[in-house]
């Protein structure tokens, strides 16, 4: 096997697999518990109700955004930006702060490949030596791998439902999942495409997904500056390096050269060679490199959370320009989510034109118009909207020459919901001027909303009623 070229990658272009010792340190145990409090997070969440909704939904069909039991509607474009920019300007200011915290404490993939699938590989395998000497053996389908491999699938296979759970909710889901395959096509193709993602991921690409397809760690050298924390070697204290002996120089630096730091490394590289794009930040090497220093003898830290300034021993400095302009447009998304979450009524009015002709003449020559009124109901519970029409006298027109009729007036919506109604106005020729009449449309309910919309009837524009395009 020739030298490393890449972290996954040896000379010859074969795959190099990495098999990361584990090391237990203090980092490693408040990560584990960040690990499974997001992993319980997830498995619970869809269901979990806020206000009577899911904590987080996103309802593909009816083009529907729950989070945190707030509906975002097709109709909330600004809320919906507001929301996603305030979530990517949060990331670039933690990375500006703490580099990569977000890849080593947070990301999914690093989640669930060290605190889920890697353990249960190692325990599978018979332990990190086990792995490696099946490894350099070729042995990929003894009996305890294969059991590694369904395992896991099952995993995959929980993880993709519950995925699903986040699109369709939680009632759906479980209708899905006691029905035969042939009533919801399309769900089943997408529970079997993401189970053999999910399963090829964490069984065969696993670190590949951070080197090579995520492109945070390629972002890093625009989001992060010198003074950023990062997970650095101290080479000050640590060069030059020497291994332990009884003969070791006295001048040589802390480091020993013991290898430590890259074995237990997840992405396979070397902390030691200065901030990499590799570099997930999970502090393995720190937990290594502690327990290492301890046994000879030496002060800890000499991996730790630092800065590149910090370590060539220039001051900090915590206001630089990306520390400060980060929070400031992160405070303006945020006062502009509020602000409009805020004034946000709590239903939605859409007036549209009828769906045929502008209008249409009856057998008694008066015109008619056809008015669709759309509510949308954001409050938590139905509702009841009441149409009224203003503005319909006028001057030479009688009120039994006004017919109104709507079918369906109140309205009834339920939470959450979009319900369309017609109204139909029948007027003389006569009340329109130039081929049009304006009205007022007001749509209220009981618990005080009240909104009225401006709308302009068609009519003829001369002696003979004709369709106005």
């Amino acid at each position: 096997m020739g030298r490393r070229v890449l972290p996954t990658l040896n000379e010859d272009g074969t795959r190099r697999w990495i098999r990361p010792k584990p090391s237990h340190g203090k980092w490693w145990q408040r990560r584990q518990v960040v690990a499974y409090v997001l992993m319980a997070i997830f498995f619970a969440a869809p269901h979990i109700r806020l206000f009577g909704k899911p904590v987080f939904l996103m309802d593909l069909p009816r083009r529907e955004f729950t989070l945190m039991g707030y509906t975002f509607l097709p109709t909330d474009t600004l809320l919906f930006m507001f929301t996603l920019a305030s979530g990517v300007i949060g990331i670039f200011l933690i990375t500006a702060l703490w580099g990569r915290a977000w890849c080593g404490w947070a990301c999914p993939q690093t989640v669930y490949l060290e605190f889920l699938f890697r353990p249960i590989g190692r325990w599978f395998d018979g332990g990190y030596t086990q792995s490696r000497t099946l490894d350099k053996q070729g042995a990929w389908f003894t009996p305890r791998r294969l059991g590694k491999y369904i395992t896991f699938f099952l995993l995959a296979l929980f993880v993709s439902h519950t995925l699903l759970a986040f699109f369709v909710g939680t009632d759906q889901l479980y209708s899905w999942m006691v029905n035969s395959p042939a009533a919801h096509p399309s769900a089943f193709f997408f529970v079997v495409v993401f189970t053999g993602i999910v399963w090829f991921n964490f069984t065969y690409f696993r670190e590949q997904t951070c080197l090579i397809v995520c492109p945070y760690g390629r972002w890093q050298s625009a989001l992060i500056d010198r003074q950023s924390v990062i997970v650095a070697y101290d080479y000050n204290r640590g060069e030059p390096r020497e291994h332990a002996t009884k003969t070791r120089d006295p001048n040589a630096g802390d480091c020993i050269d013991c290898g430590a730091c890259v074995q237990t490394c997840p992405t396979g590289i070397d902390i030691r060679n200065g901030l990499q794009m590799e570099c997930v930040h999970c502090t393995q090497c720190i937990d290594a490199c502690d327990d290492i220093m301890v046994k000879v003898g030496k002060p800890t830290g000499l991996i730790r959370y630092s800065s590149q300034d910090e370590i060539a021993g220039k001051p900090k400095h915590l206001l630089r320009l990306r520390t400060i302009l980060y929070p400031a447009v992160l405070t303006i998304l945020l006062g502009g989510l509020g602000t409009a979450m805020y004034l946000k009524e709590p239903a939605d009015l859409t007036v549209l034109r009828g769906l045929d002709a502008p209008f249409a003449t009856e057998a008694d020559g008066r015109i008619s118009n056809q008015i669709r009124v759309k509510v949308t109901n954001r409050r938590g519970t139905d509702m009841a909207y009441s149409i009224v029409l203003d503005g319909l006298a006028t001057d030479g027109v009688t009120s039994q020459e006004i017919t109104v009729v709507a079918p369906e007036n109140p309205l009834r919506v339920k939470s959450g919901d979009t319900r369309t109604t017609s109204v139909f106005v029948l007027l003389p020729a006569r009340a329109f001027t130039k081929g049009e009449r304006f009205i007022s449309i007001t749509v209220s309910d009981e618990r005080g909303y009240k909104e009225s919309v401006k709308y302009r009837l068609l009519g003829p524009t001369g002696d003979t009623p004709r369709s106005v395009p």
